[in-house]
């Protein structure tokens, strides 16, 4: 189980808290997503754009520009079939046109409905890995190289409840972000010997997003926080604020459950 860390209270990032740094972001065509790479991006981040609606990904994209901030890039990838070789693909442009990584996000997430185990369809099911757990260890995995070259690097992996106390009914979410958490701790153990480098995992509480809405659907979702209340834990997370600090499972100090 990973120890348990909050984001220090009040926490605000500090001007060009990111500047010259590169970040992928998974899921960045909405939600926690779009939110973390727009405000990364007018910290001075290159933020890199993975998601499988262009359309989402290119109106971050003109929030981007308009807010002045360094020109991002959109890579178009649906994680539900994409390859190894796809993946690999993705790091050689992020190399050919930037040289560098510093950070990675994973925003992007499978989620139908809760059920129980025995009524999910297999297709759901391993949807719901490879997108939620799959490609999280291939998309870090492949990382690596580049990431270990940078001078400090984050990657930070978004979990919920599930991940540190799996419960009935959650379905194949609950047992992707349990494994998830597993995966982190064994990582960063691994990897300890990488000061500079650091993996953690993020709860940021229930959020008013589209996701949640399927979740819950009886849910008043106007009493919940915006994506956007997420958006500090995740730069402390991948800013030089948190060197030092990896294997934990964080929340944010004003957690809700």
């Amino acid at each position: 189980m990973l120890p348990e860390a909050a984001i220090p209270s009040g926490y605000a990032p500090g001007p060009g808290l990111l500047r010259d740094r590169v970040i992928l972001i998974t899921g960045a065509g909405g939600g926690v997503g779009s939110a973390a790479a727009l405000a990364a991006a007018r910290l001075g981040a290159s933020v890199v754009l993975l998601g499988r609606n262009v359309k989402k990904l290119e109106k971050i994209y003109d929030a981007i520009e308009a807010a002045g901030a360094p020109k991002p890039a959109i890579y178009p990838m649906n994680l539900a079939g994409a390859t190894w070789n796809e993946m690999s693909e993705l790091y050689a442009s992020i190399e050919r046109e930037f040289g560098r990584l510093d950070g990675l996000v994973h925003a992007a997430a499978h989620f139908t409905v809760f059920s129980p185990l025995s009524d999910i369809v297999p297709r759901d099911w391993m949807e719901s890995l490879q997108v939620n757990l799959t490609a999280a260890y291939t998309l870090t995995r492949l990382a690596l190289p580049l990431l270990t070259r940078s001078a400090d690097a984050g990657v930070v992996f978004l979990t919920d409840p599930s991940g540190r106390d799996n419960k009935a009914y959650r379905g194949a979410l609950g047992v992707t972000k349990y494994a998830l958490e597993g995966m982190v701790r064994s990582w960063a153990l691994e990897l300890e010997q990488l000061p500079h480098l650091r993996l953690n995992a993020y709860d940021p509480g229930p959020l008013r997003s589209f996701l949640r809405l399927k979740g819950y659907p009886g849910e008043d979702a106007q009493k919940l926080p915006l994506p956007e209340s997420a958006v500090p834990g995740l730069l402390y997370l991948l800013g030089p604020d948190s060197r030092g600090l990896s294997g934990m499972r964080f929340s944010s100090a004003s957690l809700r459950e």
